[in-house]
């Protein structure tokens, strides 16, 4: 019996020792260990979308037609009316009307009516007349001042044109009067040429021409 325990210890003992690793293949505490390099991972390029500048859009406008003042469509009334009318009904439309003194609707209508006659002299006192208007610092001159500023600007447009129109005139008749001149110095010169060919020749060899 002892002899049976004695020899299972022993290949207990012989398989313990077959199963136990060498001390070579166990790594020791100072033994570096190099493990393969990881396959580097491929960049990936990243692109921001660039945003574009809001653009403000502007407010919408205000369609919504405002109502002129009654003294104004009288007047656009009566400018309508002026410009209808023949020479001399404007003349005496203007006789009426006479002097406006300092009252804003009265200028504004003689003015309209002063626009509408072909004078420099009455486009200047029209002028005057808005210009007068635009400076009024009465209350009633108030609501017909923008039609007023309006007017005026046409008017000075009109007399610059005008005044070019003049200087051109005045350019065109210097130039016919020189012409006239020179035609003038022409027409002698050839006289003088006609005067000279019709001149019996002079006698030769100091012979006298026979009397008649």
């Amino acid at each position: 019996m002892r002899t049976s325990l004695s020899a299972v210890s022993m290949a207990l003992a012989l398989s313990a020792c077959g199963t136990t690793p060498t001390p070579s293949a166990v790594p020791s505490a100072t033994t570096v260990i190099t493990m393969p390099a990881q396959a580097q991972a491929p960049q990936v390029l990243v692109v921001t979308p660039v945003q574009a500048p809001s653009v403000q859009m502007p407010e919408a406008l205000n369609t919504e037609a405002t109502p002129l003042p009654d003294v104004v469509t009288a007047l656009l009334t009566y400018s309508e009316r002026v410009r209808q009318l023949n020479p001399n009904d404007l003349a005496a439309e203007i006789a009426v009307q006479g002097d406006p003194g300092n009252a804003p609707l009265r200028q504004m209508q003689l003015a309209l009516a002063l626009m509408h006659t072909p004078q420099a002299v009455d486009t200047a006192r029209a002028l005057g007349l808005l210009q007068r208007v635009v400076g009024n610092p009465a209350p009633e001159a108030t609501s017909l001042k923008p039609l007023a500023r309006l007017l005026a600007h046409r008017l000075m447009e009109q007399r610059r044109l005008e005044d070019g129109l003049e200087r051109q005139s005045q350019q065109l008749r210097e130039n016919q009067r020189r012409i006239d001149q020179l035609n003038d110095r022409l027409e002698a010169m050839r006289a003088i040429e006609r005067s000279l060919t019709t001149r019996p020749p002079a006698a030769s060899n100091g012979a006298r021409t026979p009397s008649p």
